[in-house]
């Protein structure tokens, strides 16, 4: 099962890179259409008489009707990138600077001022083209100009001519052509670089939110209304799996975690205890960090296992236990053997009355007892050497049943296997689950059935529907455990036997945390015991 694919990220699955010369070309095209449209309507419904086409109307209105033309096929040209962009480009600037040339000419010449629009034709295309090209079409402008004006002199079509104010125009032209250029130049450098960068960002992006999906820790970012906008696959396990959906309210999410928000946005004092997102959850931690100066604003919520700071604690309890295990095994263990040994002589001595024999066996059973407390505590100083592997449980619980059936000299149908999913998998160190397991099988086999009744031991398991986790049940139809030694059983030293140690449990409850596991005690409705143990999922193991 996988967790909904929404966060906070607006991520990029890829970036789709577009020739960038076809939008400005599109642009300049749209200004060619309107310039061509206007030069026909105020043609066609300007007042009479018009400096537009004053001095060849049909030349004007020809010329205008063809630009107009020319442009609307150059919309569907340049939407269907045929021809090509360097040629599309190219003949449109030549159209541009004759249907502007003639339209000048048949207008009164340069003296009519629309000469200026070449100046803007020419920086049009020089922004779009490369250098050369962009000076060969500022040469083309200056020598149509130039013909334009000697076509007027040798045919006397206006009263003067402008040669100065044509050779001024053609520099314009080159000048305009050079600057245009260079800062087109400069502008596709600030293109290239930003595109970079927004790769660059959308690369660091992705990798950001790699990390925060595969972090151990749970992360939740809510906003100022406190909706979720980001929850990582770990903080969506531990909270048991929810159904997600963007920008819903933390409260539906998890009821606890909105309340110590809302207790902390009131006071950011206040003792956050760990909760349990249902029966079956790890106690989790959770902690409150503003976005922002103000935490009206949106919270980052971390969330952790307290189990690991538990277990960080035992670790360092458990390093100084080692060292005090040493000198017990030497300074206790030597004088139990002699206090065992020379019980046992005692026993063997002919003269030895019924009375003194039954004292010797008190010390006899009570030295092997204090012998077993003192293995158990060596134990625990070596829990924390754990090498956890991945386990098909179904399997594993199987041989498991037969080996200790065979070990009891129990019938086989003693113990009955029960997982669905039969391809469950754990991630458990097998050592200690073997451990684990034959302690509450052999617990259930003194507790769990009345004397003269066969012994039943049902071992279920699979998935809860509650976490989505592996769990394997252990349950016997014994008289169970009373709800106010059910939260002592797992303390060191607590039994209810005079021939227990009380360290059984609580072994099996450190193994478990060693191995980011849990073992819990569960009443049967039907009467019984049950003793869970819910693994870590390896399907958690980020790859």
């Amino acid at each position: 099962m996988k967790m909904p694919g929404w966060n906070i990220l607006d991520t990029t699955a890829g970036i789709e890179f577009q020739i960038p010369e076809w939008r400005p070309l599109a642009y300049f095209n749209y200004y060619r259409l309107v310039l061509s449209g206007l030069f026909v309507v105020l043609f066609a419904t300007g007042p009479t008489p018009s400096l537009l086409g004053s001095h060849n109307p049909s030349l004007f209105l020809g010329t205008a009707a063809f630009y107009l033309v020319f442009s609307l096929f150059s919309l569907f040209s340049i939407y269907a990138r045929a021809p090509g962009f360097s040629t599309q480009t190219q003949l449109q600037t030549l159209v541009d600077i004759s249907a502007l040339t003639l339209l000048m000419h048949s207008s009164g010449g340069l003296t009519t001022g629309l000469g200026i629009l070449l100046v803007i034709a020419i920086a049009g295309s020089s922004m779009i083209l490369a250098g050369r090209l962009a000076l060969m079409f500022a040469a083309v402008a200056s020598i149509a100009i130039l013909i334009e004006q000697i076509h007027a002199h040798l045919n006397e079509s206006f009263a003067t001519t402008s040669y100065t104010q044509a050779g001024i125009l053609g520099a314009t032209f080159f000048a305009t052509a050079l600057l245009s250029h260079v800062l087109a130049r400069r502008i596709r450098k600030s293109e290239e670089l930003a595109a970079q960068r927004g790769v660059d960002l959308a690369n660091m992006q992705q990798v950001n939110e790699y990390i925060i999906q595969n972090m151990d820790a749970g992360i939740i970012v809510v906003d100022q209304d406190m909706n979720t906008r980001l929850v990582n696959e770990s903080a969506w396990h531990y909270l048991g799996m929810p159904e997600l959906k963007q920008y819903q309210p933390l409260g539906q999410v998890s009821e606890e975690l909105a309340t110590q928000l809302r207790d902390w946005k009131q006071d950011p004092d206040v003792t956050i205890k760990p909760f349990r997102p249902h029966a079956n959850a790890a106690n989790i931690q959770a902690r409150f960090t503003p976005l922002g100066q103000d935490r009206e604003n949106g919270t980052l919520i971390l969330l952790e296992d307290s189990s690991h700071v538990t277990q960080q604690l035992q670790q360092m309890k458990l390093a100084s236990l080692g060292r005090l295990t040493a000198s017990i095994a030497h300074e206790i263990r030597n004088p139990l053997g002699a206090i065992s040994h020379a019980a046992q002589l005692l026993q063997e001595s002919p003269g030895l009355e019924g009375a003194d024999y039954r004292l010797s066996e008190i010390i006899q059973t009570h030295s092997e007892r204090m012998n077993t407390i003192v293995e158990n505590i060596l134990q625990l100083s070596r829990r924390d050497r754990t090498n956890p592997k991945i386990i098909e449980l179904k399997a594993w619980t199987e041989d498991f049943a037969r080996e200790f059936c065979n070990t009891e000299r129990l019938e086989p149908s003693s113990i009955s296997v029960d997982i669905f999913p039969e391809n469950t998998m754990i991630q458990m160190d097998t050592g200690h689950l073997h451990q684990i397991l034959w302690n509450l099988c052999q617990n259930a086999i003194k507790y769990g059935h009345a004397d003269g009744q066969p012994v039943r031991i049902t071992l279920r398991g699979g998935i809860t529907e509650e976490s989505r986790g592996p769990f394997l049940d252990v349950i016997d139809p014994g008289e169970g455990i009373s709800p106010e030694l059910a939260e002592q059983i797992f303390e060191p030293f607590f039994t209810t036997s005079n021939e227990g140690t009380g360290l059984g449990l609580y072994i099996s409850k450190e193994m478990c945390e060693c191995n980011k596991a849990r073992i819990s005690y569960h009443v049967v409705p039907g009467g019984g015991s049950c003793f869970r143990l819910s693994f870590f999922d390896p399907r958690r193991i980020k790859q």
